[in-house]
């Protein structure tokens, strides 16, 4: 009970007490203490209502802030913990990406290591057969012809990213690619010998096109927007529009579907078609750079099978190999000069020994590979 209405109703009692043991010779004096009691009786509860209203709301205000502070401090923890999980799933997710990009890195390494070391031991077989001369021809042949297939690659690399091939549909290209790309080569490197038995001045136009083709390489600026190069109005590109019916979009790995009731060909099969087109016009630089070494078809065809092989191992790497190895192109750009040169000093009957060829073409591309491992400051600027 309140204080206050304690002591009245303590008062009350007492009141009451007392004039009941009063004489009875006063009544109207009883009557008149009576009506004052019964009318304080109703005063001390409308004076404690508002205490025990504000003791009550100050309850209840209390009660509510500590569930807001634990509602919040529950919110905050659980907040904490999603985020915390969320973290640790991309860590996970990471971790398992470049593990799964590792392994990849591994094995096509793997595979790339096996087309190298087959080379080398064909060309040891050479050695052996043919004698040192020809080996010398045949690794002079493959290291060039390896080094230009780089820049093959890369091209076919913005040819997917432009027709925004499936990444899972690309390795079926370049195998059809390279496959027809041996037959394709095969025709020119024999058509390109008969040339050269049956009429000598030949040579002196292959010299001119790896001459053109150095001096283009050489006074190209930087390729920073390579990556967004827009193939629209690429000549090839618009050759094999024109010449194929495309279908909107492409049907898996298929080269041909079913549009309308007629049978149409995917993108994937223009994909191909600008694939091959491109390696066709390398192969005009690339094979006359191989005549300049030596014009034995053999070697010629060995050194550039042993190249192109390698291609579908050596895709995974040439975005990285293409950004690190800033002066790669200047130095193939070099090598083709020197080859243009070498050609028509073999014409004019100055014969230059292939040991110095081969050393020209490996010093060469040694320090272009050289010079961007150890200038990546100005390598890193052209990005």
């Amino acid at each position: 009970m309140p204080g206050r209405a304690f002591l009245k109703h303590l008062s009350t009692n007492t009141c009451s007490h007392s004039l009941s043991t009063r004489k009875p010779t006063a009544p109207h004096l009883v009557q008149k203490h009576q009506q004052r009691i019964t009318a304080s009786r109703s005063q001390p509860t409308r004076r404690t209502q508002p205490i025990q209203a504000s003791f009550s709301t100050a309850s209840h205000g209390s009660l509510d802030s500590i569930d807001d502070e634990i509602d919040f401090k529950i919110d905050d923890d659980l907040r904490s913990q999603i985020e915390q999980m969320g973290i640790q799933k991309r860590e996970e997710n990471t971790l398992e990406q470049l593990e799964a990009t590792t392994s990849e890195a591994e094995s096509k390494g793997e595979v790339v290591a096996a087309f190298v070391g087959a080379a080398l031991i064909f060309g040891v077989g050479i050695w052996n057969t043919l004698g040192a001369e020809k080996a010398q021809e045949f690794f002079a042949g493959y290291l060039l012809e390896q080094s230009l297939s780089v820049d093959n690659l890369f091209v076919f690399i913005l040819v997917f990213r432009y027709f925004r091939a499936p990444k899972a549909d690309q390795d079926k290209v370049l195998k059809y690619g390279i496959g027809t790309a041996a037959v394709l080569r095969l025709v020119m490197i024999l058509l390109g010998s008969e040339l050269i038995d049956s009429w000598k001045p030949v040579l002196l136009l292959f010299a001119g096109i790896l001459l053109f083709s150095s001096y283009k390489l050489l006074a190209s600026g930087d390729s920073d927007d390579a990556d967004d190069e827009d193939l629209s109005d690429n000549g090839i590109v618009k050759l094999c529009r024109r010449l194929i019916p495309v279908s909107e979009t492409y049907d898996g790995a298929s080269f041909f579907t079913m549009q309308n009731g007629k049978r149409v060909a995917t993108p994937l099969l223009l994909v191909l078609a600008v694939v091959e087109l491109s390696d066709v016009v390398f192969a005009v630089d690339s094979i006359p750079a191989v005549f300049g070494i030596t014009t034995d078809p053999f070697i010629v065809y060995s050194s550039n099978m042993f190249a192109i092989l390698s291609l579908r191992a050596l895709f995974g790497f040439v975005n990285t190999i293409m950004s690190e190895l800033k002066y790669l192109d200047k130095a193939v750009a070099l090598v083709l000069g020197f080859i243009g040169a070498k050609m028509v000093a073999d014409f004019g009957g100055y014969h230059v020994p292939t040991t110095t060829s081969l050393g020209v073409v490996v010093t060469t591309l040694a320090g272009g590979v050289a010079a961007s491992l150890w200038l990546p400051g100005k390598a890193g600027s052209k990005q």
